[in-house]
């Protein structure tokens, strides 16, 4: 569980919510899924989806896998240190720096998850799908690929 103090400085963003219909005898029974990013605003950030009967509670889920699966991204001065290509799926995200003053240059899901990562200026182009998650997804995975320039540097002189 999460520590009181850890607790505050999470948000949490609802992206998507879907809704699923299982035919039976007697009608349609329905059930939710939804998607849900949380970051710290300061590097960190989780992705998780929800499925339940109530909507509440798929939110609720959706929000502990997200709080489960935190990954740290390194920033540098409010954007990204180098351009990266995200995959997954039929989404693919090109993610790019971007001075102070530019914005977050993003759409839906894409947005959410930069804007939970405390990036402040970035330029990003949704290729391929438009599903949300695919999106998402995709984001994550150009957020992974980043390295700082200590990082890379110490790859280099490792050898």
């Amino acid at each position: 569980m999460a520590t009181p103090e850890e607790a505050p400085e999470l948000v949490d963003k609802v992206v998507n919510i879907n809704r699923c219909a299982k035919v039976v005898k007697g009608g349609r029974r329905f059930s939710f899924s939804s998607t849900v990013v949380t970051g710290d605003l300061n590097g960190r950030v989780g992705v998780g989806m929800g499925k339940a009967k109530e909507v509440p509670e798929s939110i609720r889920k959706g929000t502990e896998k997200a709080h489960k699966n935190m990954l740290t991204v390194p920033l540098r001065n409010g954007t990204i240190p180098h351009a990266v290509v995200g995959v997954s799926g039929g989404g693919k995200v090109i993610l790019r720096p971007a001075g102070p003053g530019t914005g977050v240059i993003a759409g839906g899901g894409v947005r959410a998850v930069l804007e939970a990562v405390g990036v402040k200026n970035i330029l990003s182009k949704s290729l391929g799908s438009n599903n949300s998650r695919a999106m998402i997804n995709a984001t994550l995975d150009g957020l992974r690929q980043l390295r700082s320039k200590e990082q890379i540097a110490a790859l280099r002189h490792s050898d």
